[in-house]
This record gives C-alpha cells, structure tokens and sequence, in this order.
C-alpha cells in the first residue's frame, strides 16, 4: 500500500509504521495523533507473511515502510494526541489483536496527556533516553510525554551497553524506560569499564518483565534516592506504579493502582482494574474477546495476583503461564523468585510441559553457574514438593522479546524433550 498525501488522511484513519526508530518516527506518531489519525506501531523486521495476518484485520489506510513514506504523513500539527495508538496485543495464542481506544473526547484527551504528566512528572527540561523500539507501547509513551513538554528525546540506536552508557555521559538524560534485560546488561559492562555519572537521572523506570532481586538492589543502589520505579501494564492499559522506596518494605510488590483506577481480585487471583474513559479500549473488531475483557469499568488481561491489606498488589503470573502438576496450581513467578535468590542463579525461567504422570511437569531454565544438583538441593530448602523443578535446563541465556518477556513456548517445546530432574 503506498503512501498517501496527509491531506487525504481522515479522522479515524489508521497508519502503520513499520520503520525503525527516530526523530521523524516520532513526529510522525504526535503528528498523526493530533489529526485524529491512529497509527499502528509495528516491529519494521515482521516478514511478509506476518504483515499480512498482522494487517489484514485491521485495515491500514497506510502502509509506511521508508523514510519517504514517514515524511509523507507527517505534519506540523502538535495539539494534545486524541487517541493512543493502536498497539497490537503480543499474539501468544493467535493473531495479534489491535488496542483500540477510539477517538477521544477533547476533555478525554486532555486527561490522557495530564495522568502521564501528573504521575511521571514530564516537563521542559527533561531529556528522555530511548533504550527499547519505539514500537513498544511503554517507550513510545515516555517519548510522547516528554516531547509533549517540550523536553528531548535521545534514540541511541539499537540496545547496546557501550553505546548506552556513552550516550549516558554526552545527554546528561533525566529520564529512562527500561526493562530488567536492559538493566542486567548494563550493571555487566559497567563492571567492566566503571559506572558513568548517573546524577542527572530524576526518572528511571522499569517494567516489562519480573526483575530478579538482585538487580533490583542494583538499581536503587546506583541512581539518585527516590528516582528509580517499577510500573505494571499491559499493552491493553496501566495498573500500577510503585517507588522503589515502597518495594524495599515491601519486596516482590508492583505498587498500587495507578491515580484514578482501583485494583480488585477474583477468588481465582484475577485481577482486575477499573479505569477512567480515557483509558477504555476495545479489540479492534472483535467484539467476543472485547467483551470478555471488561466487567463495567473494570478490566483484565488474565494476570493473577493477589491484593494486601494496604492495597499493595503482588503478581502470580499470567493464566497461560499457570501450571498445574498432579492437581496442584504452580505460578511460575514464585518459584522463580525463590530460584533468582540463589547465588548462582543470574537469570529464570520456569514453565510447564506436558507429563504422562503429572499432567504438567515444573521445568526451570537457569542461567548461571549453579548446577542441576545445587539448585535441586536448594529449591528442596525452599519450595514445596509440587513447586520444585523436575526438569533444570542450564543455558546461556534466556530466550526474550526485545521488550524482556520470556518466550515460554520456545522453552516448553525444549523442555518436552529433556527428562529429569528432583
């Protein structure tokens, strides 16, 4: 699909973007969004074949691929957004489906730009380092926030700890997304060449992924008191926020629900979370899923959890992550919390494959220098008879989405193959 003159766009219009991250990335998205245009962020690396089934449903006016294409669609135009964009949910179990919000209404759009900026603070003088594609929901979101200020947005380019820490001492950033892989990669190198001036960061928050304690230590030890966070979403919507002051007394939490939204847990561990209209959505065109998705006000993705008296939420897992060994529920998230205490665990995964004899087996993939018979003896220590690995593959690292999820199916299809174990 060619480009198409801006003028021809309309409201409601929906934009791809498959090109890689930039300035121009960037004003293209704010400009789009001020003219009620949605663009549809999307990793520029997707195959032809996955475009397709990407983009057939949801009927892409334009399909921008270059840089000309970029610069077709954009304009001068930078009023408040007047929707989100249309993130596509990660497609574990099917066709990934769009995030919808629709057009906002103006006092809608305005409260979207004003919940970022009250709670993250954005002004003009923040410099925002870029360290994740832009394609992703969480760093497009800090981007547009800070430009939306009137701050600076840094793209250093593909992840690479040398570059970022380079980066680091030229910008003086203020603020930084990251996910734990980024972190763990960091603090490695760092060891290496010395830790960079980091007295300019007011901002750094993580997410994305569940981070080991260690590093999490790590972080609040290295970048200015107060200035470090932990946030759990989705690409469906936000729930909480949490300083890392409030994790230390409170470890393995994700903080509270976010202003403006409250948490609520069913008796399986679902959690749900009620939002205000600016931060509805629907699947695009999929009125079943959308449906299943909302109660009221109220929304879920599936996450389990578990709510303590002052609110504070701890995660469980996700439900397709849940696995049941001889009728026993095992969330993953625990066992790996308890493994990543282990000196010699850097990084975990744990994830269930099919057994004959437990319906489900507990397998773990640890990357580290413990061994099968340490972490054996010491999940022994530590963990029920069901919660224990019966299956420790050791790897050199963990395979990963560019946003820092682990790819379970990748580990399932190899933990079928690789009897064992306590």
């Amino acid at each position: 699909m060619s480009p198409t003159h801006p003028d021809e766009l309309v409201e409601g219009d929906r934009v791809a973007l498959l090109v890689p991250p930039s300035t121009a990335y960037l004003d293209a998205v704010l400009s789009l969004l001020a003219r009620g245009v949605v663009p549809i962020p999307l990793d520029p690396r997707l195959t032809a074949a996955e475009r397709e089934r990407i983009l057939t449903p949801l009927a892409p006016r334009v399909v921008v691929t270059d840089g000309a294409g970029l610069a077709e669609v954009t304009t001068a135009d930078r009023g408040t957004p007047r929707a989100r964009p249309m993130h596509c949910t990660s497609g574990t179990t099917g066709t990934p489906k769009g995030v919808w919000s629709g057009l906002l209404e103006p006092a809608d759009a305005e409260a979207l730009v004003a919940e970022e900026r009250d709670l993250w603070g954005f002004a003009a003088d923040d410099v925002n380092l870029v360290l994740s594609p832009l394609y992703h929901s969480a760093p497009l979101r800090f981007a547009m926030g800070t430009a939306l200020a009137g701050g600076r947005v840094v793209l250093p380019g593909p992840f690479d700890p040398a570059g970022v820490t380079a980066a680091i001492e030229r910008e003086h950033p203020t603020t930084m997304f990251c996910v734990p892989t980024h972190l763990q990669r960091l603090f490695a190198h760092w060891d290496d060449v010395g830790v960079p001036d980091l007295s300019s960061f007011r901002l750094v928050a993580h997410a994305g992924a569940p981070c080991p304690t260690e590093v999490k230590r790590r972080l609040i030890a290295l970048f200015p008191a107060g200035s470090t966070w932990e946030f759990y979403g989705s690409t469906e919507g936000q729930f909480t926020a949490c300083r890392s002051e409030e994790w230390l007394g409170r470890p393995g939490t994700v903080g509270r629900a976010r202003p403006g939204r409250t948490l609520s847990v069913d008796d399986d561990g679902t959690i749900w979370c009620s939002v205000p209209p600016h931060a509805r959505f629907e699947y695009f065109r999929d009125p079943a899923k959308t449906a299943a998705a909302w109660r009221g006000d109220r929304f879920t993705v599936g996450d389990l959890g578990r709510l303590d008296a002052d609110g504070y939420l701890y995660l469980d897992g996700r439900r397709e992550d849940l696995v049941i060994s001889g009728g026993v529920n095992v969330y993953p998230l625990e066992v790996e919390q308890v493994l990543g205490e282990h000196p010699g665990v850097e990084d975990v995964a744990v994830y269930g494959v099919d057994d004959p004899e437990w319906g489900q087996r507990v397998c773990a993939a640890v990357v580290g220098t413990a061994t099968a018979d340490e972490l054996a003896a010491y999940a022994r220590e530590r963990l029920a008879p069901p919660k224990r690995p019966k299956t420790w593959v050791l790897l050199d690292e963990l395979p990963r989405t560019l946003t820092g999820k682990v790819l379970r199916p990748q580990l399932r299809r190899r933990g079928r193959s690789e009897p064992g174990g306590d």
